[in-house]
């Protein structure tokens, strides 16, 4: 049986150099290989434009107290715009790639 690696596609952020994860990914033995994009490149991960929208218009000046406050609102949020096939494609034709 032939396998292949899980490619992982990752910005610069600090989070992603952390040794945790270095070690992580050591750990799989080659099954989990990591491409680096540039610190900040949206044009080349286009998510980022999903982010953006999330961040400027579904959850703008949202206060929470917890945490859990802010992931069950984004949550809600990614729900709504995944429900919204036409803003999608939008944001996949605003993105450069």
């Amino acid at each position: 049986v032939q396998t292949c690696a899980l490619p992982i596609f990752w910005d610069g952020a600090p989070i992603h150099r952390s040794r945790l994860v270095a070690q992580y990914i050591a750990g799989t033995r080659g099954r989990v290989t990591v491409e680096r994009l540039p610190a900040y490149a949206p044009e080349l991960n286009p998510v980022e434009y999903l982010w953006g929208h999330l961040k400027c218009h579904e959850i703008v000046n949202l206060i929470v107290r917890e945490c859990w406050e802010l992931s069950l609102e984004a949550t809600a949020a990614l729900r709504r715009i995944c429900r919204r096939f036409g803003l999608i494609i939008l944001l996949a034709l605003t993105s450069p790639q």
